[in-house]
């Protein structure tokens, strides 16, 4: 497939030319003829034009000025609205309640839109992201590979793996392969006790340092002396001893209640 347009490295484009990924993206967001759908970086419009056939309203939000002018020519419709603005500046408060997100984001992107999209006051209610295979596997993550970025996005996303699409799939192809990534809203807070805040602060104290313990992150990240941080850890029914990758959710919620009562 031949592009009008080549890819800009600076902002991390690679065009998606397989057709069958496509369809899967589409797919995988669940649509109804009445959703509104906010496309992330919508580069040429390939997505786009499956995104309008299937949705009522398409918001396409385009970093490349360019892109985002000649966007509307590109996919002649009239349920499209395009946007020229980074997505990290984008307010989602504007949005109607349950819209959903598609996006074949750059790389670098995506932790801090993850952030962005658990964080806002109007989250989607659903959000299919292409990206980095690696990074898809470690948001999923289960005990023992746990990291800040998938306890942060399971807090408060159902989240999972989608069809992986390989280099090859895209111009130029990246160097490793891209793998679809399903979040769906939790219907209410996984935990109503919480303050999120503070249970972020507790999970950013337990991951200063990756291969040291509980014990000696939480006393430090959590300004307690020893004894205290270890009489926390066995409220919680942990083995101070144990490191924070290994924790499952609701033991980062024991570790909360330990602190808090």
């Amino acid at each position: 497939m031949k592009f009008s347009r080549a890819p800009k490295k600076s902002l991390g484009q690679h065009w998606l030319h397989d057709e069958s990924a496509l369809y899967e993206i589409v797919r995988s967001a669940q649509l109804k003829a009445n959703d509104t759908v906010l496309e992330i970086g919508p580069g040429l419009g390939t997505l786009t034009e499956l995104l309008v056939k299937a949705a009522g309203q398409v918001i396409a939000v385009e970093l490349d000025e360019k892109l985002a002018r000649e966007l509307p020519s590109r996919v002649r419709t009239d349920n499209l609205e395009t946007v020229s603005q980074d997505i990290l500046q984008f307010d989602f408060t504007k949005l109607p309640p349950n819209y959903k997100i598609v996006a074949n984001i750059p790389y670098y992107l995506t932790g801090k839109l993850l952030r962005q999209l658990s964080e806002t006051a109007n989250p989607p209610s659903r959000a299919i992201l292409l990206i980095q295979k690696e990074v898809a596997e470690r948001v999923t993550a289960t005990p023992g590979r746990h990291s800040i970025l998938s306890v942060t996005t399971q807090f408060f996303w159902e989240a999972e793996l989608g069809q992986v699409i390989p280099a090859k799939s895209f111009t130029p192809p990246p160097k490793v392969d891209s793998q679809i990534l399903i979040l769906a809203r939790r219907a209410g807070p996984l935990y109503g006790d919480v303050e999120p805040e503070l249970f972020f602060r507790i999970v950013k104290a337990g991951f200063a340092h990756p291969r040291k313990t509980l014990l000696n992150n939480l006393s430090a990240g959590l300004h307690q002396g020893r004894d205290d941080a270890q009489s926390i850890c066995e409220r919680a029914s942990l083995d101070s001893r144990r490191r924070a990758q290994t924790l499952s959710l609701d033991e980062w919620h024991n570790l909360y209640n330990a602190l808090h009562t």
